[in-house]
């Protein structure tokens, strides 16, 4: 069983006979509900990537922050890269900058430290960014996969306004999970999140995806 969104979408292509939501209708075709509130979307999001279709989500995130003047794309090791990446296109190729997880050897310089804990790896993260990639000046998008728990967009907007100085004018997403308090948490803090498909309830054992109805949140 598979439950189609209700509400009328802001991500889609015209045809001669419809309006096709391609986000939400990519999830329902492709994805899979798995145990402990997972959604599987790594055959065209975060493993094998679907370009045309990120190229779309770059286009609506422009529309949705076309007037917050975004000078940078922030995102995190490692599903949200490529993601950001060709979004970027959509904002006249603004640097992309992922928080990295892992120490290399070719990062020089200090960097803004914090953590974060990983909803799906039930582990927490040292990441890190070079200074001189976020500046004072610079209006950031944050741009990531999934949003569950927030607890990502907590470290990436600790590191961006708190360490950096800069601001947070718009955080993208691709997959909002409603019914866990992330969204929830992020927009009580008055910034301005812009989700591309919000999941309100998943069920393993039929498959059944329900996405959230545009009256019913800020959000869309």
């Amino acid at each position: 069983m598979r439950v189609k969104s209700k509400y009328r979408p802001r991500l889609w292509i015209e045809t001669e006979c419809e309006r096709m939501e391609l986000l939400e209708e990519r999830i329902l075709r492709d994805g899979a509900v798995r145990p402990g509130n997972v959604l599987k979307v790594d055959s065209f999001l975060n493993h094998q990537m679907d370009v045309a279709l990120f190229k779309a989500m770059g286009d609506e995130w422009a529309r949705l922050f076309a007037d917050a003047g975004i000078t940078r794309i922030v995102t995190i090791e490692a599903s949200g890269i490529g993601i950001a990446a060709v979004a970027a296109l959509s904002f006249h190729n603004v640097p992309v900058v992922y928080a990295k997880k892992t120490e290399s050897l070719n990062v020089d310089g200090e960097v803004y430290r914090t953590k974060i804990q990983s909803f799906t790896k039930k582990r927490i993260y040292d990441v890190f960014v070079g200074k001189k990639y976020i500046q004072p000046e610079d209006r950031v998008l944050i741009i990531d996969d999934f949003l569950a728990n927030g607890k990502a967009l907590e470290g990436l907007i600790s590191i961006i306004e708190e360490q950096a100085g800069a601001t947070v004018a718009g955080i993208g997403i691709a997959i909002e999970k409603g019914f866990q308090p992330g969204g929830r948490l992020i927009r009580s803090k008055g910034y301005h999140l812009e989700s591309l498909a919000i999941v309100d309830s998943m069920d393993p054992e039929t498959g059944a995806i329900t996405f959230r109805r545009s009256d019913e949140t800020g959000a869309l």
